[in-house]
């Protein structure tokens, strides 16, 4: 049966259920990719990604693509977010250093405070290449499709990003 063949209300239970079967599956681990890639509020970036998805109603031509879809709007939103915060941080004097969120005082135990560090030094596309790879265990193609650059783009991005992590966490060189 396809969204077409119900009336709106059939259809609008159907994409609350399946929206809701998709948050359960996927809202920690995109809350946690958005912590990863350096958002400072990596709750309100997965919800945002879902409330896109929601909006995007019919537009979604293939249901299974929803997790792509959120992983690539977590990744676009975090981009957008850090650059504004930028841009807003040179028009301002710095503001006192922030209280941890709870997420990053986990992340910073002893046996992270290097690797993290270390990620934090990379560039942007490298430190999100190797977050998609490694920490969500995508493939290169879902990397690509992920940071929205071709498969060759990102493979780069992961051996760069990789032979960097190396390098600042004191190994041979790659």
């Amino acid at each position: 049966m396809f969204l077409e063949d119900l009336d709106s209300g059939e259809a609008a239970a159907l994409s609350r259920s399946a929206l809701g079967e998709l948050f359960a599956a996927h809202y920690p681990r995109l809350v946690g990719l958005a912590g990863l890639l350096g958002a400072d509020d990596p709750e309100d970036v997965a919800q945002e990604a879902f409330a896109r998805l929601q909006g995007r109603g019919r537009a979604l031509r293939r249901p299974e693509t929803a997790p792509a879809y959120l992983r690539a709007t977590v990744c676009n939103l975090v981009r957008n977010r850090r650059r504004h915060l930028r841009l807003a941080r040179l028009r301002q004097p710095p503001p006192p250093d922030p209280a941890a969120a709870a997420e990053h005082v986990v992340l910073d135990r002893e046996s992270h405070r290097e690797l993290i560090g270390a990620l934090d030094g990379l560039s942007r596309r490298q430190r999100e290449a190797l977050v998609l790879r490694y920490w969500l265990d995508l493939t290169d193609h879902e990397v690509a499709e992920a940071m929205d650059v071709s498969p060759g783009s990102a493979k780069t991005h992961i051996r760069r990003g990789l032979a960097a992590l190396q390098r600042a966490l004191g190994g041979a060189s790659a």
